[in-house]
């Protein structure tokens, strides 16, 4: 582990700032202390996109979303004792505080055990034509098209792999052989990797019916035109805790009205707010799904995936949402192209 220092904050650092300290250490956690190192409270990743959820934004105080009901042990108590704790209480942080409640040791669950690989399945959609990229793609299906050098397929696959995964199903039709070629069964990443043919276009949710085997675990769904540096062990983390049938990753989108908007009451001008931005959750293109919700998936038949979601809000599953905070770019024209390009390897996560 990092020095404790490392994953301390005060309760008036920005939330932005609590970001950069959890992607930069291990612990993924920051701990709340005040000047004489007593511990106020936790912040955990699941904390942060709680509270952008519920408008906090990224220049609020640690104060406002940090946790002060948690767990510690004295300073005397051992790995095996910490371990118990984190089992019984289901958390991977234990902060060891001494007797006037400052903190001096942090217990991790995944120091304290061998780290393993996801048992979970993943979906890559590779399938589509990319018509909006134009020329580009005439002879190159979109996810083999080049950032720094490597295809964007082969880029999420490896964000993939990093996070634990070790089974794919890539859906493939447009210019699929392409495809198939290049990553072959999977082997030269030491993964395994089926494809679902499509002899039509599906759209992002209808080659799930392709799925053959019966899953036990929750199912990646993943947009072969996405570059993201989402947490997938902390995805995977949220919708377990929230016992999810599905959760979806958002993205927050900026939108400025180009005119100055009227607030009327019947004839009456109540306000004039010029030029104002409005803020808004997109869908992000990364999904989880328990495997009920394959059976909601029509057989061989075009379905996106917000068919299935809305399907499966009206059937009363949960579906929950994963504010994603980190870098996220949709490639979908040539000037996205370009700017995955441009910032892809020295992007921040956040």
């Amino acid at each position: 582990m990092k020095k404790l220092c490392d994953y301390i904050v005060g309760p008036t650092t920005t939330v932005r700032d609590v970001i950069e300290v959890i992607n930069r250490g291990a612990a993924q956690i920051a701990l709340v202390a005040d000047a004489e190192q007593k511990l106020l409270g936790l912040i955990t990743d699941g904390d942060i996109r709680r509270a952008l959820l519920r408008n906090e934004s990224l220049t609020s105080l640690a104060a406002n979303i940090m946790c002060q009901n948690f767990h510690s042990l004295p300073k005397n108590a051992t790995e095996k004792e910490a371990l118990t704790v984190m089992h019984r209480e289901v958390i991977s942080h234990m902060p060891v505080l001494d007797e006037q409640g400052r903190v001096v040791n942090l217990f991790l669950l995944d120091e304290l055990v061998r780290k393993k690989k996801l048992p979970n399945r993943a979906v890559i959609m590779a399938g589509g034509e990319g018509k909006r990229l134009g020329a580009l793609t005439q002879s190159c299906p979109k996810p083999m098209l080049r950032v720094g050098g490597k295809p964007l397929l082969e880029i999420i696959l490896e964000h993939c792999i990093d996070a634990g995964l070790q089974h794919f199903h890539l859906s493939v039709n447009y210019l699929k052989e392409q495809i198939k070629d290049y990553f072959g069964d999977g082997s030269s990443w030491n993964v395994t990797i089926d494809y679902l043919e499509e002899t039509h276009p599906l759209g992002t949710g209808g080659a799930l019916s392709l799925l053959t085997e019966k899953l036990s675990e929750p199912l990646f769904v993943l947009n072969g035109d996405v570059l993201n540096k989402v947490d997938y062990g902390r995805l995977l983390s949220l919708h377990h805790e929230h016992k999810a049938a599905a959760t979806m990753c958002v993205h927050e989108h900026s939108t400025q009205i180009p005119y100055g908007v009227v607030l009327l009451d019947d004839v009456k001008v109540l306000e004039i707010e010029e030029k104002p931005i409005l803020n808004n959750f997109v869908n992000a293109g990364i999904y989880l799904l328990d495997p009920v919700l394959l059976d909601l998936v029509p057989q061989n038949q075009f379905f996106d995936m917000p068919q299935l979601l809305e399907k499966a809000i009206k059937l009363n599953y949960l579906v929950t949402a994963f504010p994603v905070h980190e870098y996220w770019l949709d490639i979908g024209h040539p000037e996205t192209l370009q700017r995955a390009n441009d910032e892809w390897y020295r992007a921040p996560d956040v």
